[in-house]
């Protein structure tokens, strides 16, 4: 089976939002209604299609990304739901990092909240057109207006409503439509599969015309077009407002806003109007760029059939039927099932043995895959997150995709001897699945240890690990992910010489350590202005040297944001060796950063707590004794909410404190803010536990 829609009738979109915002229900709706799936399916039900993991049914959360195909209106929808849980934030940014556009999700009580801001900003990074939704109407407190503006306050977005919710809480029925000027029903004894239109209620006439009056200012403020109707006092006609909107929209000026309720099946059609008229086709987007395989001149590829084929594999999969299943965005080019693909990054050949659409767990096989195509490969014998698949002829190497560092890990060991062996294999699957999960092995105590996003996501893994891989497993209490940095600039000289098998092995490398900028990580730069070293030998130093870092000088933590520059050294003739500038640089990088001043450094989350208000002063109390730091408060509805921000450690069992404190009724959410320097008197104690263990 192929596609059977042209390229410019192809959305390619994922479903993004805080956790409980309502994704996965706004996702079932959609398969709904473009009659995917005969009924939806319920997340407190646990029958969901798209979370069809055991955890996800059991726990009513998105834990990895799933894809599926619908149809709408002669547009192919090709959808990813993505996680909302912070945890599986990767999930979201590697589905972010091949889609064309989004569906932002917003609960209409909470509005914008804490993982909606990290989603937005990674679709920024990508610079991912969107449209927004604004969900739960029928709650108690909706506010649509409110949830409006948080767009505005939180995202620094340029929200434009297209849509009224006619009603609020238990009175919501509906949606005017700002462009139409009509009143929307959905009927309830289809699931809204039907809907009648009708005129808009005389008490909310006026409402309706000042809304619209301020959607084409909104819109004329960033379209020429409509801005010259504007001026004119000219009405624009229904087709032109849509054509501004969708330019508007592709430029990133502004973000289409609907309204409505996914669980009482109002308002979802009318999205999935605004998918196909807003969001972008791939030929919207802009032609994707890549080097050659060894650094070569920048290339470009057109997203059409007549270029050379090119993908990139964003997700991988262990399918217990199919093998490992890679997740393709098609860029170019065709790709038939059987035959033979580059894996630009490895540089070996490998054969697709089949191609398939997926609809979350489920599959179907396909032909070929065309440009604009999210499709599933089975075949490869080595392909990881990130690799370039281009045909033999044309190499291209698409940027590679970046995640960000785990911060918690715990040790890990198998139960039997009959699990020993299966453990290690079992691990390193899904650590090909997740890039965010890591395993590695403690060079001091021999344990495997597994890293990890945070305490749910590591809790994941290991009820993975005896579910699916059938592993018994002992596992460790969490711990942080500390880290170590130096303080101040130091210049230190190392020195290595030593006969092996007969031959001297001489260097002397001069380094200087300084602190560098937050998050810039490690940098090297050579400052030697004349042969003091060899220029052959340089490289060596700074692998060696950035090496040296990932074991730090006070507790064994990674050294981090070190400025490492080259500034002397001392050659011989016929004695210095790679061996002698490893060493030699190593030896000045350790000893260099005992003298800078070391500090450690530990995760600090950002934290929001939504509260009612008789227990603020006992949930601010408990957080000062947690070393928290309150950096605001605002009143929402009858609820306080808290940003505070506290180290990670202080957070491991908060949920149920939480619980106690606030009778059940406190909710907490949190991120990874920065990493700052620990205490003395606490940075004391974890090195004397380090010494001792």
């Amino acid at each position: 089976m192929a596609r059977e829609v042209a390229l410019e009738n192809v959305r390619n979109i994922g479903v993004m939002a805080h956790i409980d915002a309502g994704k996965t229900t706004t996702t079932e709706r959609i398969l709904f209604y473009t009659g995917r799936v005969h009924r939806p399916g319920d997340v407190d039900d646990g029958a969901t299609q798209m979370d069809y993991m055991e955890q996800e049914r059991e726990r009513g959360i998105t834990i990895q990304s799933a894809a599926t195909t619908c149809t709408w209106r002669d547009h192919q929808i090709n959808v990813i739901d993505t996680p909302g849980h912070v945890d599986f934030t990767a999930e979201v940014e590697r589905s972010l990092r091949v889609l064309d556009g989004a569906v932002a999700v917003f609960c209409g009580v909470g509005g914008v909240e804490p993982q909606s801001e990290t989603v937005w900003r990674q679709a920024d990074r990508y610079e991912v057109p969107r449209i927004a939704f604004i969900n739960k109407m029928d709650r108690l407190g909706a506010d649509f207006a409110a949830a409006v503006q948080s767009m505005v306050d939180r995202l620094s977005a340029n929200p434009v409503p297209l849509a009224l919710p006619i009603g609020v809480e238990d009175t919501f029925k509906g949606a005017i439509d700002l462009l139409k000027m009509e009143a929307r029903i959905e009927r309830e004894d289809d699931l809204g599969a039907t809907f009648e239109t009708a005129m808009i209620p005389a008490e909310m006439a006026e409402e309706a015309e000042l809304a619209r009056a301020e959607m084409i200012e909104a819109l004329a403020e960033v379209d020429e077009e409509l801005m010259e109707l504007f001026l004119e006092e000219k009405e624009p006609t229904i087709e032109q407002v849509t054509a501004a909107i969708r330019r508007a929209t592709l430029a990133g000026e502004i973000v289409p806003v609907f309204c409505g309720s996914a669980l009482k099946n109002k308002g979802v059609q009318k999205l999935l109007d605004g998918i196909v008229d807003y969001l972008p086709s791939p030929l919207d987007r802009p032609a994707i760029t890549g080097s050659g395989r060894d650094g070569g001149e920048e290339q470009t590829r057109e997203p059409g059939d007549d270029e050379p084929f090119s993908a990139l594999a964003f997700k991988i999969l262990a399918d217990p039927f199919a093998g490992r299943l890679a997740f393709l965005r098609v860029y170019s080019g065709k790709l038939d099932a059987g035959k033979t693909v580059l894996n630009v990054n490895t540089g070996k050949r490998e054969r697709i043995n089949r191609l398939l659409r997926m609809h979350a767990d489920k599959r179907e096989d396909l032909k070929e895959a065309r440009a604009g195509d999210i499709v599933a490969a089975v075949g490869f014998k080595e392909i990881r997150t990130g690799d370039t698949l281009t045909v033999q002829e044309h190499p291209l190497l698409l940027e590679a995709m970046d995640f960000a560092e785990p911060v918690i890990y715990m040790a890990i060991e198998p139960k039997t001897k009959a699990d020993q062996d299966k453990l290690g294999d079992a691990l390193q699957s899904m650590a090909d699945e997740d890039p965010s999960f890591q395993v590695r092995l403690d060079p001091d105590s021999g344990q495997t240890v597994i890293w990890g996003m945070g305490e749910l996501h590591l809790e994941i893994m290991v009820d993975r690990l005896q579910r699916e891989h059938r592993v018994a497993a002992n596992v460790g209490r969490p711990q942080v992910a500390y880290r170590e940095t130096v303080t101040t600039e130091v210049r230190q000289r190392g020195h290595f010489e030593r006969d092996l098998a007969g031959k001297t092995n001489f260097a002397e490398v001069e380094l200087t350590l300084a602190p560098g900028d937050y998050g810039t990580g490690n940098t090297f730069v050579n400052e030697l202005t004349k042969d003091v070293i060899p220029a052959e030998f340089v490289p060596f130093i700074e692998n060696s040297a950035k090496q040296a870092c990932e074991t730090g000088v006070l507790a064994g933590y990674p050294l981090v944001d070190v400025s490492i520059r080259l500034t002397g050294g001392k050659f011989e003739e016929g004695e210095s060796t790679e061996m002698g500038f490893r060493n030699a640089a190593v030896g000045a990088l350790w000893d260099g950063a005992k003298s800078a001043k070391p500090v450690l450094l530990e995760p600090v989350m950002a934290v929001e707590i939504s509260v009612p208000a008789e227990f603020l002063g006992d949930v601010t109390g408990h957080l000062n004794s947690r070393r928290g730091r309150v950096m605001g408060m605002e009143q929402r509805k009858s609820d306080q909410i808290v940003q505070a921000v506290v180290p990670l450690v202080e957070m491991f069992g908060y949920a149920t404190q939480l619980r106690s404190l606030t009778q059940g009724r406190g909710v907490f959410s949190m991120q990874l803010s920065r990493y700052e320097k620990v205490p003395e008197k606490i940075a004391v104690e974890i090195m004397r536990l380090h010494a001792g263990a």
